[in-house]
């Protein structure tokens, strides 16, 4: 068995940033949408850098407009993530695409998620959870509407609660309230940091939020201080190495610097973030990390063990998934 036919487990992935690019235009079809621009001559997403990617997904977002949009998505997602090997995904979800940030409209969003999430572990035999996510550059209020959302469904299946979107719109202590907010309600913490925001983003992350995973944070190599923080603190990056090497941060894979930060002791794992997007999926990334790093079974095996740790599920969940992971 090549390393890419591994079972596989996924802590970063964006709902709507990993929808396949001919379901959103089937979707546009249907409703009559114009989304002229949003796409290259071969279907995949066109963008030229991270600020109009953004834009771009935002444009994408504008055609997933009710619970049933997002029950077909959900299903289209699972099916393309089960075929690359993975058994457990957690997905960040943003109840500001999903009702606008409204408490009710979120719930028949979150149960039309939630049903075909179970659907797609009876017939592709994979484990979904929900992250709720607050988007960085629509603001602290706006965060503080998500993290209500947030609280209020928290449970078995919304587990988490994070931050994504612009790193260069505030700093990460204006998000406090959001933070705390969702702590209090059990849910656990990540956010992006270490992407674009260089390591000080990551020290902010973990000093004034509190959290115990942060997305990419691959940043965090530039300051050996912050690594020995990151290690005695027990922080678990979401490394995203595809994603790092279209947007630009390193040249190419053996260039990209998990290896490094592996070796330092910290904890990684991998995932893809919005896999259309940046054209990879998680087979990809295990076969391109096996070229740059020589990594075999056992590395990525060591690599899922760690994201199974650092999954935010009940020990039952987990349980259930290390089986998963032992019987490919």
């Amino acid at each position: 068995m090549s390393v890419a036919d591994l079972p596989k487990i996924e802590l970063h992935l964006h709902h709507e940033g990993a929808a396949p690019p001919a379901f959103i235009r089937q979707l546009a079809h249907e409703k009559r949408i114009d989304l002229s621009g949003l796409f290259k001559p071969d279907g995949r997403y066109d963008f030229r850098d991270f600020a109009h990617f953004l834009s771009v997904y935002e444009a994408a977002c504008e055609v997933l407009k009710s619970p049933e949009d997002f029950r077909r998505l959900t299903l289209a997602i699972l099916e393309e993530s089960a075929a690359n090997g993975v058994v457990y995904s957690e997905t960040f979800l943003s109840p500001d695409f999903c009702g606008g940030g409204d408490l009710q409209a979120w719930c028949d969003y979150l149960a039309a998620i939630q049903d075909a999430a179970v659907e797609a572990e009876r017939k592709f035999d994979i484990t979904l959870r929900g992250v709720i996510t607050c988007v960085r550059h629509f603001g602290p209020e706006k965060a503080k509407a998500s993290a209500r959302c947030a609280a209020e469904t928290a449970g078995d299946w919304i587990t988490g609660f994070g931050m994504g979107g612009n790193e260069s719109v505030g700093a990460q202590g204006d998000f406090k309230w959001a933070f705390d907010c969702a702590r209090e309600a059990g849910l656990r913490l990540t956010t992006h940091a270490g992407e674009f925001g260089g390591p000080e983003s990551v020290r902010d992350a973990i000093r004034d939020l509190g959290v115990e995973r942060v997305g990419h944070g691959v940043r965090a190599i530039e300051d050996p201080d912050l690594i020995r923080e990151i290690v005695d603190r027990d922080v678990t990056l979401e490394v995203c190495p595809g994603s790092n090497v279209v947007l630009g941060l390193y040249p190419e894979f053996a260039a990209h610097p998990i290896a490094r930060l592996r070796e330092a002791g910290v904890k990684v794992t991998v995932s893809t973030d919005d896999p259309p997007f940046f054209h990879t999926t998680m087979r990809r990334e295990y076969e391109m990390l096996a070229q740059a790093f020589g990594w075999g079974a056992e590395d990525f095996a060591a690599l899922n063990d760690t994201a199974l740790n650092a999954a935010f599920c009940d020990e039952e969940t987990r349980a259930r998934v290390k089986t998963r992971l032992e019987t490919p």
